[in-house]
């Protein structure tokens, strides 16, 4: 291997470590209120939300209601507190169980 592409390599790597490896070394040091620790806990799940919805909207241009049927069914699964790894697999297996009864 070429050692400019090595060092283009490391280079990279070195880069995108320092910013994801600063705040897990730092976040002790920091004091948050109890609503910045709130809204900080909040967004994996907004985050989530916001790479799926379009999913949703987009199964099937044919039958977009399917996507909304998972969805729903998803937001159900959520809003009784089920792991978050249920619901996924639970809307997936709503929206594939649509699709064989189709």
């Amino acid at each position: 291997m070429n050692s400019e592409v090595l060092l283009l390599i490391l280079g990279m790597a070195l880069v995108t470590y320092i910013p994801r490896a600063l705040p897990a070394l730092l976040i002790n040091k920091l004091k948050f209120s109890r609503r910045m620790e709130k809204f900080l806990q909040l967004i994996p799940y907004t985050a989530m939300a916001a790479l799926i919805f379009p999913g949703i909207l987009t199964v099937d241009s044919e039958f977009w209601w399917i996507g909304a049927c998972g969805g729903v069914a998803a937001i159900v699964m959520a809003w009784n507190k089920l792991p978050l790894a249920f619901t996924v697999v639970g809307s997936v297996v709503v929206v594939m169980c649509i699709y064989l009864i189709l």
